[in-house]
């Protein structure tokens, strides 16, 4: 299968990647998974291993695959139509629908490649539609957490937790609790202000403490999982756009130097005409090579 044409070497093939018949595909990867990476033994205490008579000699068991696995890879619009916008978050169920679009829009342009590498993939017979690969891709899908924003002109803000927030949310019943223990085993029969018993307002405390802790624990973690928004022109036919633009207005600048206000005024407005800055569909720049005629 070619590479794109995404270098001056690779533009002396002449032929382009399939991957590129599409405007939803950033970046394809494609590789045979022979065996899993050995990282070494697993760590142990020195002292522990001493006392239970693990000997670093003994060879430990090491992970092996059954087979080879063909690992598909694609960084790509999360859309499921060609055009639209990027969306600032997506529920599992329409995740799985990008997904499953995005598989459809590969069969529909690059079948023939398909089947030549996926004929070799264990439960492929019986795939004949775009839906049944869909299908069979999403069998063997695996959950990743890596985030591709690789265009932010500007960071988007960061979900930062409300760390003062959250200590003073857990801090204030434990404060309570423990000024509750240390009443109690001061043989203190009442809370002062509250009046209650310091047993009863120790169980309490601690409860609500206990309560507090796992809620922030779950905010945090929550947070962390929210998504970071796309970029405002992070989909591709933006990024073709923008290369396009680049390498037009670059001519643009040299062929008009010298001229007159006039002319070139003049000038930008064919410029603008012509190129349609605003329009992400045209004319742009192909998808897989690195530079318009």
């Amino acid at each position: 299968m070619p590479t794109a044409l995404q270098s001056p070497a690779t533009e002396k093939i002449g032929v382009n990647s399939p991957f590129a018949r599409n405007r939803r595909t950033h970046l394809a990867r494609m590789f045979v998974l022979n065996d899993v990476v050995y990282n070494g033994r697993v760590g142990k205490n020195a002292l522990s291993a001493s006392v239970t008579g693990d000997d670093p000699a003994t060879i430990q068991e090491v992970d092996r695959l059954n087979t080879s696995y063909l690992v598909f890879c694609a960084d790509i619009d999360a859309v499921e139509e060609d055009g639209a916008p990027l969306p600032s978050d997506l529920t599992p169920e329409a995740q799985k629908r990008v997904r499953a679009s995005y598989a459809r829009t590969l069969w529909n342009t690059m079948e023939d490649e398909l089947r030549e590498v996926y004929v070799n993939c264990v439960g492929f017979d019986g795939v004949e539609t775009a839906d049944d690969f869909a299908n069979y891709l999403d069998r063997c899908h695996v959950e990743t957490t890596m985030p591709f924003h690789d265009y932010y002109l500007k960071l988007p803000t960061f979900h930062r937790l409300p760390v003062k927030l959250l200590l003073a949310a857990v801090g204030l019943p434990l404060v309570f609790t423990l000024l509750a223990l240390l009443l109690a085993i001061l043989g203190a029969t009442e809370m002062p202000v509250i009046g209650t018993s310091p047993l009863v307002a120790l169980v309490l405390g601690a409860v609500v403490t206990g309560i507090a802790a796992a809620i922030a624990v779950i905010y945090a973690i929550k947070n962390g999982e929210k998504p970071l928004p796309p970029g405002t022109y992070d989909d591709l036919p933006s990024v073709l756009k923008a290369l396009y633009m680049q390498r037009k207005f670059s001519d643009f600048v040299v062929d008009t130097q010298g001229a007159s206000d006039a002319v070139l005024h003049a000038q930008f407005g064919a410029f603008l005409d012509q190129h349609k800055p605003r329009d992400r569909n045209g004319p742009t720049q192909d998808p897989g090579v690195i530079g318009a005629p």
